[in-house]
């Protein structure tokens, strides 16, 4: 029985692997030539760029007036009124947690609200002294 299978197998892939036809061939030469058509075509391109290329170098371009353009002030981001503001804050939160044990969510915010008022003094007095005001 199993040389049977075995035969049957093999007479499968014999029979399955066959030669290609004319059909096949024509098929892969027009897709050949359609490639070797694309490919002129991106020659064709290339040679066009680098001709454009070759003008520009060869032909310089004069500017006449200067182009007045205003750019955009830039964001200055936080200030370190603000800086100081939010680390003060959340070291005074983690400082009174930590130094009221009985009740550290009291301690927290009473923490974080004397620390959010002196990160804020201390970052203010370094804005002036910056001149931002």
């Amino acid at each position: 029985m199993k040389h049977l299978l075995i035969i049957a197998a093999m007479a499968t892939m014999v029979v399955s692997c066959k030669n290609k036809t004319k059909e096949e061939t024509k098929v892969l030469s027009a897709t050949e030539q359609a490639d070797s058509i694309e490919f002129a075509k991106f020659k064709e391109q290339k040679a066009k760029n680098e001709a454009v290329a070759a003008y520009k170098a060869s032909h310089p371009v004069v500017a006449t007036a200067p182009a007045t353009t205003t750019a955009a002030p830039k964001k200055k981001g936080w200030s370190k009124a603000a800086k100081g503001a939010v680390i003060g804050a959340g070291t005074g939160a983690v400082a009174g947690a930590i130094i009221n044990k009985r009740n550290r969510a009291a301690g927290a915010v009473i923490g974080g609200v004397v620390g959010g008022g002196v990160g804020y003094g201390v970052g203010r007095s370094m804005d002036k002294k910056d001149g931002r005001n």
